[in-house]
């Protein structure tokens, strides 16, 4: 365990020299917080509480960026290579970085949920318990995703375009950005083949309904197994040297962790469990309010 935390320690400090984690670290989430809250919602509390399910999971998304480019600089400079002659595991590596960046990311969530307390005068958060818990799954599992990525691409170019693919699906496609009632049909039917689908509905749900954990059940389950997948994955691809080459196989690997979200997007497709709360959740805020529901209408990136 000593070990463990002093490598852990020693990614920390190793991240926050990294530019990329910078930016998507602290850059972007604070810009998204700003945007959506002080633009789209206009400031308005119960707007503001909407959007910070999409907020929060941008930054949490984020994670794979940041741990993909690390972990390929690391490799390309040697670094990983002075860890290879030390009795350290590949486990331990990756285990380490999904630690440090949940303990990195963790203050950005806590900091956007004062500021919407303290400048947008938001004072309820839903049930910060299954807050918590989806946030820590998110960060696990797309941290994973990132590792996943780093471990099949050879060079930092590869790297970013593949990571630009994934990040365009991931914030359009899933409700991050656009809500899913506003897509098209197509889009609909391809979003919910998206694990970042089921992050933004847990953390919406957990914070503007107050959804308990165990109604998040689909939610947490498919994000805990896909979280497991991938990092045995990026587990068994682990290459400590930048002139080691992946084999053809561990391309098919790394397509199989999205098995998870295959099954399930074509259940959801089948029952339109997600897409019909999505749009419900999205329409209850759109009507004049005759019940205890928020009545204002958060503007969004497609009202614009």
């Amino acid at each position: 365990m000593k070990h463990f935390l002093t490598l852990t320690n020693m990614r920390i400090r190793l991240t926050l020299r990294n530019k990329t984690f910078l930016f998507f670290g602290l850059i972007m989430p604070f810009g998204f917080f700003f945007a959506f809250a002080g633009v789209f919602a206009k400031g308005d509390p119960a707007a503001v509480r909407f959007l910070l399910g999409p907020v929060i999971s941008l930054a949490v998304m984020g994670a794979f960026w940041g741990l993909s480019v690390a972990l390929v600089t690391f490799r390309e400079q040697g670094i990983l290579r002075r860890f290879h002659v030390t009795p350290v595991t590949s486990a331990d590596m990756l285990a380490s970085s999904i630690v440090a960046n949940y303990l990195l990311i963790l203050p950005t969530i806590i900091i956007e949920l004062l500021l919407s307390k303290f400048i947008f005068h938001v004072t309820e958060f839903g049930d910060l318990f299954s807050l918590f818990i989806m946030v820590t799954i998110g960060v696990i599992s797309f941290g994973s995703m990132g590792l996943v990525i780093a471990s099949v691409t050879n060079t930092m170019q590869e790297t970013q375009v593949l990571n630009q693919l994934i990040w365009f699906a991931l914030i359009f496609l899933s409700g991050a950005t656009v809500p899913l009632s506003d897509l098209p049909k197509t889009a609909q039917a391809f979003g919910v083949f998206l694990p970042a689908t089921y992050l933004v509905w847990g953390l919406q749900d957990a914070i503007f309904f107050s959804a308990p954990i165990w109604r998040l059940g689909t939610e947490t389950l498919s994000l805990f197994c896909w979280a497991f997948l991938t990092f045995f994955v990026a587990s068994q691809l682990f290459r400590w040297e930048p002139e080691s080459k992946i084999p053809r196989r561990a391309k098919l690997w790394a397509a199989a962790t999205a098995l998870p979200f295959l099954l399930l997007g074509i259940w959801e497709n089948h029952t339109g469990t997600i897409l019909l709360q999505s749009d419900a959740a999205y329409r209850s805020i759109n009507r004049p309010s005759k019940t205890n529901q928020p009545s204002n209408v958060p503007s969004t990136p497609a009202d614009k």
